[in-house]
């Protein structure tokens, strides 16, 4: 391989890794700083091995024979929290790993984290992981994108459980990323890859996927006894690094405006499913091109909501279409995300905050339900808004932290559509109002293929109201 010793595309940026080390003399010495924690043993040469590979695929993704090194988006901070000791778990809980991890947490802030270590043990509907639960508490803010690889038990027996997702990737705070068996049109699930559900609240699991190797078609990474070499490999832990260097991308394109929690909702909002079902690839394979994320296409533009969100309160996001009437068939996509507060001891009601979405598609519709507000469709919901709550869990995953959907309108039917959201939150399954706010992202996608200047539409309408994420450093486009 070709050396690379320029900074990263962002300077400001460090992503926390937490895994078996790095060998002494590794070539990545340039963009990663290694720790090491209190208390901790003699390094695991695997453990080595697999933290180099974990750290080559954040900053360069999967290697090509003979092409260079693309220039990374951030620094790294690699901690070493495994140690010959980390051999002879007897219940493979790794709680002594957990807690050097937790240390490091409480007192240095992230942005950016990624787990590719956790329990070998998948998850249980009735029991919370202490993984998962302590995890899950050090994010709650929505304040750090943490992404968690799903494991690789997917060969495994499905139909006792055993191929199901492992901590932390269950984590309703933490994206957990599972692995896709190439990076072509032509993909699927790796097998290995483990698969859903995830705990209800939190169904969709692992959330997305992307390119992870597989027999046929390995992860390459750099080789831990020569620079100039790359090794072959495979496996959940390679994809989850690999997911959260598009994220990283993104940010460094973009700047400090968007926030990690919206950084979550445009993964999410542009992972393709295919014709997978969710339990093997969650949302969909998430593009490794950074210009799929964040650039619009003729008749097509992207918008981005985030904030806070206060309980028992509504927050109007207007769903931005051209001024005028409308032609054809238009189609809207959404994807909300949000961080919440959790209780472990109570897994049926593990998150302490829920969304009810109320759509509204044509502001000079109104009567049917109220005269103040324009009337309400089915957009999340599989029906009208007074569901009971058994109904509401099944229909519309109210208290689920991420909502996805596309739906196609006749343009007719549209008019300065809108989304109500109210944050609904509980403590011990019932109502509260003490909770404290909730930090949310929406992105919006708003598509038609004959109004082709739908952007430059959108924009000239809503100059005062919406701001247009402009690049600080260019965005390479594929030709």
């Amino acid at each position: 391989m070709n050396s690379l010793t320029v900074p990263p595309l962002d300077p400001n940026l460090r992503v926390a890794v937490f895994d078996g080390g790095m060998p002494k003399d590794h070539a990545l010495s340039d963009w990663v700083t290694c720790h090491t924690t209190d208390n901790l043993g003699e390094p695991i040469d695997e453990g080595e091995k697999h933290g180099l590979g974990v750290t080559s695929a954040l900053l360069f993704g999967s290697l090509n024979h003979g092409k260079p090194l693309q220039r990374p988006s951030a620094f790294v901070d690699h901690f070493r929290v495994l140690d010959r000791k980390s051999l002879t778990d007897p219940q493979e809980d790794y709680f002594d790993v957990l807690e050097r991890i937790s240390a490091i947490l409480e007192s240095r802030r992230y942005q950016f984290v990624n787990f590719s270590i956790g329990p070998d043990l998948p998850i249980e509907d009735d029991e919370v992981h202490v993984w998962t639960a302590k995890l899950d508490q050090l994010f709650s803010d929505g304040e750090t994108l943490a992404t968690s690889a799903a494991g690789n038990s997917g060969e495994a027996d499905h139909d006792s459980g055993n191929a199901r997702i492992q901590a932390p990737s269950d984590g309703v705070n933490l994206l957990g990323v599972g692995a896709a068996d190439s990076q072509g049109e032509e993909w699927t699930r790796a097998e290995y890859s483990s698969v859903g559900p995830g705990r209800s609240p939190g169904i969709v699991k692992p959330d997305l996927v992307t390119f992870g190797g597989s027999q046929d078609n390995p992860f390459w990474i750099l080789d831990a006894t020569s620079s100039q070499t790359i090794v072959p490999t495979a496996g959940t832990s390679f994809a989850s690094p690999n997911v959260l260097r598009m994220a990283l991308g993104v940010r460094a394109h973009l700047g400090p405006t968007i926030r990690p929690l919206a950084l979550r909702a445009l993964l999410l909002h542009h992972a393709q499913p295919g014709t997978h079902h969710k339990h093997d690839v969650g949302w969909g394979r998430v593009s490794e091109n950074i210009e799929d994320l964040v650039v619009c296409e003729p008749g097509t533009a992207h918008v981005v909501y985030q904030g806070l969100l206060d309980p028992a309160k509504y927050l109007r996001a207007q769903i931005p279409t051209p001024a005028g009437a409308l032609q054809g068939k238009i189609e809207i996509s959404a994807t909300f995300c949000y961080a919440t507060e959790t209780d472990p001891k109570d897994p049926i009601n593990y998150t302490r905050a829920g969304l009810e979405v109320i759509y509204r598609p044509h502001r000079l519709k109104r009567g049917k339900t109220s005269q103040l507000h324009a009337d309400s469709k089915p957009f999340f919901q599989a029906s009208e808004r007074g569901l009971p709550e058994s109904k509401l869990r099944a229909d519309a995953f109210k208290w689920e932290t991420t909502l996805k959907v596309t739906k196609t309108f006749q343009s007719a039917s549209l008019q300065d559509p809108v989304f109500d959201i109210h944050y609904n939150a509980r403590l011990g399954g019932a109502r509260t109002l003490s909770a404290p706010p909730i930090r949310y992202a929406l992105v919006v996608t708003v598509r038609s293929k004959t109004m082709l200047d739908m952007y430059d539409r959108i924009v000239a309408r809503y100059r005062t109201q919406l701001q247009p994420l402009v690049p600080i450093i260019q965005i390479p486009i594929k030709t």
